[in-house]
């Protein structure tokens, strides 16, 4: 894997906002793996709820962005402990979720996609980033 979408990332591509152009380059880059944690495709999941969008355009939504990636990463021991050192050498608090989403990132050898601010609290020598345009 080489780049891991966070769910603001995620979210910028399905609802066409701001980065939405360069997510959909990831995608159709043949050089670039892209993946997601299963925390962001819950967060996603989530989030269209709120949006209104009924239970089966919801599971449809899930389905195609699951085709569109090349792997869902489940939360295991090692990521609780990158999860930890991130934490850790943030500067600020970094929400648990959040933090667990880049240990995913870190662990891979990936580079977080998202346009979440606070990700800046992590060190860039601790964690690859590239930071989509703000809503």
């Amino acid at each position: 894997m080489t780049h891991l979408l966070d769910t603001s990332a995620l979210l910028a591509h399905y609802l066409a906002e701001p980065g939405a152009e360069r997510v959909q380059a990831l995608f159709e880059d043949d050089a670039v793996v892209v993946g997601a944690s299963i925390l962001s495709l819950y967060e996603f999941e989530l989030r269209l709820h709120q949006l209104g969008v009924d239970a089966t355009s919801r599971a449809a939504e899930l389905n195609r962005y699951r085709a569109l990636l090349s792997e869902v990463v489940d939360v295991d021991e090692a990521m609780r402990s990158e999860a930890i050192r991130l934490r850790t050498g943030a500067t600020v608090h970094v929400a648990a979720m959040d933090v667990l989403i880049a240990a995913t990132a870190s662990l891979k050898n990936a580079t977080l996609v998202h346009r979440d601010s606070h990700f800046a609290a992590i060190p860039v020598g601790m964690l690859k980033q590239e930071v989509l345009p703000a809503k």
